[in-house]
């Protein structure tokens, strides 16, 4: 199974579509919040299972602030973060998804892609596709891949600008 996780699209959608154009059969696609807008498009486009979460510049959506789910084995948080002082790290957000019992959480805001799988939860962030903020400043995505016995390997790539 291939999973997409993106975030902070901020209504821009060309490296969203750059992206899906470029990857062999994804099975789902996972946004972290801060669409503005590009919620039809990234469904539409996406053409499989799409999750997606609002985020703190998503005034107007319908879309839930946090959502649960399974992924393969894996109990899944997503949320868009910013309510969790992840500006200042994921320590308070990997708390409060080990709280909840899940195993991974998935967030966004920073726009700075982490993969943190130390101690019990596994804390993804798939930086910005749009406006990204960390050195090099490169569109970047996680790419979560399950294998045949449901172990799950993750990846982040980066686009050039």
């Amino acid at each position: 199974m291939k999973i997409l996780i993106v975030s902070d699209t901020h209504g821009s959608n060309r490296n969203f579509i750059k992206v899906m154009d470029k990857l062999d059969n994804v099975d789902m696609v996972i946004h972290c919040g801060d669409l503005e807008g590009g919620e039809d498009t990234i469904s539409e486009y996406a053409g499989c299972r799409v999750e997606m979460v609002a985020g703190n510049n998503d005034f107007f959506s319908d879309l839930p602030r946090e959502r649960e789910f399974q992924i393969g084995k894996y109990q899944v948080w997503l949320t868009h973060g910013h309510t969790y002082y992840v500006s200042m790290g994921n320590e308070t957000i990997k708390k409060e998804a080990t709280a909840k019992g899940m195993d991974i959480v998935i967030y966004g805001h920073t726009h700075k892609p982490v993969i943190d799988t130390r101690g019990e939860v596994i804390a993804l962030n798939p930086g910005s596709l749009s406006y990204p903020r960390q050195a090099g400043r490169k569109p970047s995505y996680i790419v979560m891949e399950l294998d045949q016995e449901e172990n799950a390997r993750f990846d982040i790539f980066f686009l050039e600008k």
